[in-house]
Parts: C-alpha cells; sequence; structure tokens
C-alpha cells in the first residue's frame, strides 16, 4: 500500500515520522476519514474544512489546499488498481525546538489508503450503552484529533463493531454519540440528535442529515437528551462517513423499526442519490 506523505507517493513501509513530533509527545494532531466512490470523494469539501479549522484553533499550519488532496487521492487510487477506498488525512503539529511554541510551520501531513469494509449498505446494528463515560473535548467544539483514548477503553466493550455499536453518555448521563459515528432516533415523525453542546464530534454525515431532513420538511430537534428518551422512540439510526447511514435494531430490550424505518429510508435514499450525483459531476 502506498502513502501520500508531505506531498510525495511513497510506499507504506518507508514512512517514518520523528519521535519528537508533537503528534507524538503531545497527541497534537488531527484527522478526517472518509471514502472514495468510483474515485470520487464525498463532501470532500466539508471534511477539509473540518480540519482546517482544527489546525487553525491549534495555530498549525496547513500546506496544502483541498485541490492538492483530490490529486493525491486519485494518485493513490491510480496506484492501487483504481479500487475505492477509506482514506485517512492526517496532520500531526510536526517538531518543533520549543516544547511550547507560539505556532507549528511545519507539520507533518499523511494520507492513509485503505482497503474498504465488506458490509453491504444498510445492514442493521445492534447498540448497547458503554459503561466507560464520553470525555469532555478540550475546548469548545469537539474535534477529531489524535486524543482517541476515550473511544479506544469504549471500544474494548464491544465485541465486534461490525455487528454493534457503543452508545456513549456523558458523565451527567446525557446522551453523547457512538463509538464512531453521531446517533439520531425519531418519535412521533421529529428526528432528534444530541445537540453539540453534549460534547459530541460535529460529524460531516450528522450535518448533511440534518439539513436533508429540514429540506424534507422532517422537524429536527438538536438538545440534550437522556436514555429514556432514546429508548422510547421508534426509530434510530447512526451516521459516519464510511458507513454512511446505519438502521439501529435494539438497544438493550428496545426494539427499533431497523431497516424498514420510513424517516431512515426516506434518508439514506437520498444520502445515496447525493453520492450519484457526485459521481456524475466529477
Amino acid at each position: 500500500m502506498y502513502c501520500w506523505v508531505n506531498g510525495k507517493v511513497i510506499d507504506e513501509r518507508d514512512v517514518h515520522i520523528s519521535p519528537f513530533d508533537h503528534g507524538f509527545l503531545y497527541g497534537l494532531g488531527f484527522f478526517e476519514v472518509f471514502r472514495t466512490y468510483q474515485g470520487r470523494a464525498i463532501l470532500l469539501e466539508e471534511h477539509f474544512n473540518r480540519l482546517c479549522s482544527s489546525l487553525n484553533h491549534y495555530r498549525i499550519s496547513m500546506p496544502y489546499t483541498i485541490k492538492s488532496i483530490e490529486n493525491a487521492i486519485f494518485e493513490l487510487l491510480k496506484r492501487g488498481s483504481n479500487k475505492d477506498s477509506v482514506f485517512r488525512l492526517n496532520v500531526s503539529a510536526g517538531t518543533a525546538m520549543d516544547s511550547f511554541p507560539l505556532q507549528y510551520k511545519n507539520p507533518n501531513v499523511i494520507l492513509f489508503q485503505e482497503a474498504l469494509p465488506l458490509r453491504k449498505r444498510g445492514t442493521e446494528k445492534k447498540a448497547i450503552w458503554l459503561k466507560t463515560r464520553r470525555n469532555t473535548p478540550e475546548q469548545h467544539t469537539r474535534f477529531k484529533s489524535h486524543h482517541f483514548g476515550n473511544n479506544i477503553l469504549a471500544r474494548f466493550e464491544i465485541d465486534n463493531l461490525d455487528t454493534t455499536e457503543g452508545f456513549f453518555l456523558t458523565s451527567k448521563g446525557l446522551v453523547a454519540e457512538g463509538v464512531k459515528s453521531n446517533i439520531f432516533w425519531v418519535r412521533d415523525g421529529i428526528l432528534y440528535t444530541p445537540s453539540l453542546v453534549a460534547g459530541i464530534v460535529p460529524g460531516i454525515t450528522r450535518q448533511w442529515v440534518i439539513h436533508a431532513a429540514q429540506q424534507f420538511g422532517i422537524p429536527v430537534v438538536e438538545d440534550i437528551f437522556i436514555k429514556s428518551d432514546v429508548e422510547n422512540a421508534y426509530e434510530c439510526f447512526v451516521t459516519n462517513s464510511i458507513e454512511e447511514l446505519v438502521p439501529i435494531s435494539k438497544i438493550g430490550r428496545t426494539k427499533f423499526l431497523g431497516e424498514s424505518g420510513p424517516v431512515y429510508q426516506r434518508l439514506h435514499h437520498a444520502y445515496i442519490e447525493e453520492i450519484i450525483q457526485t459521481m456524475k459531476r466529477g
């Protein structure tokens, strides 16, 4: 497998990062994960902008444009027999003489390519309430950063992430997000999802779903919620950029409509249409 490292395509075996990189020393780095469909990355601009926002907050330079990233994706796909893949765009702060510099001008930017998971679109998962509580973000909005230990601890509670998603609660018992997803549920025709004030990642697919639901005239409520709010729902689904919209069949003793949920079906079909239109534009 090949990687795009600081502007060059190299074999993964030749990728080396200094142990003095502040991404290693202090966990100072950020990333985005997305996938391609017939060579096109869906919502890439939104992913890139979210990444740049995180970098700007920590005064880390981003030396590449979105066009550079698009070209890198195409180059890696070409090296990989043009097979659609999962990509991780990772930016670590880089080395610095000062332990606490005022800015980071020379980050390490790496685009990783991984095989797509062999999972049928729309396959149901079950969910569990995690014992591990969601940690609080280090700033007002949670960034997708190298500080991922909380998710790893939670992952240990789940035997198989392909069939089960874990739902975080905050230290105050509020519904937060999944180990690798944002959470939605439906009751009485209203779509609910935790607010960003619950300390969740502002997911790219999450935002797309909210916007699409509003366009369809489906009421959307972003607020703070407790477990019973989810358990009293008719439908439940989770979102991420790799698996799209994933229906949840049950959590504990509570059963949901799963893949047959009408709101889930309408939104997922619309997301698939978004993919089709993006590929046509390409």
